[in-house]
């Protein structure tokens, strides 16, 4: 594989990956499919990008060249590949499950709308007034405390605790 085609390789992969990433399925499809005829299928690179194109398929709702290419792609060299494809497969290929109408929120089909139309890039046209920033928490100051004040006399805790402790074990022991 020689630079040019590895550079136009790297250029296509990403643009396929970003129109995906922006729900333009038909052109990450071109793209990816591009890159495709310029890599060795059987690298890694190679089933990274059919890997791709097996998600693109199935976002596109053409299912059944998903799911052929899947299977195709669990006989890959690339281990991680395979595995990839395996777990896809299971998914692509499990049953639909039945859904009542009410448990689904209808999506508006954005498909129609393109980036570069300002109409469609309009706001609401409502302004909302700025807000000022919440005012700041006073935070109580802390007292210097004079360490000559401080009361230092031994009130003979520790040696409670630790007898009251000896007692307890010994009561412990004494009854077992």
């Amino acid at each position: 594989m020689n630079s040019e085609n590895l550079e136009l390789f790297e250029t296509e992969y990403k643009a396929g990956k970003y129109a995906f990433e922006c729900g333009q399925y038909r052109r990450s499809l071109q793209h990816l499919e591009t890159a495709r005829e310029h890599i060795n299928l059987n690298s890694r690179l190679g089933g990274e990008i059919q890997i791709w194109l097996v998600t693109v398929y199935q976002a596109a709702g053409k299912l059944q060249e998903a799911t052929t290419l899947c299977k195709q792609l669990t006989r890959h060299p690339s281990l991680q590949t395979r595995q990839q494809a395996k777990r896809i497969l299971a998914i692509l290929e499990a049953p639909v499950l039945r859904t009542r109408p009410e448990w689904l929120t209808k999506i508006p089909d954005l498909a129609e709308i393109s980036e570069s139309d300002a109409k469609d890039r309009r706001g609401s046209g409502i302004v909302s007034q700025v807000k000022s920033p919440p005012a700041k928490l006073k935070t109580p100051k802390l007292e210097v405390v004079d360490p000559t004040k401080v009361n230092t006399k031994d009130n003979q805790f520790v040696w409670v605790a630790l007898v009251l402790v000896i007692l307890t074990l010994s009561g412990l022991l004494w009854l077992s």
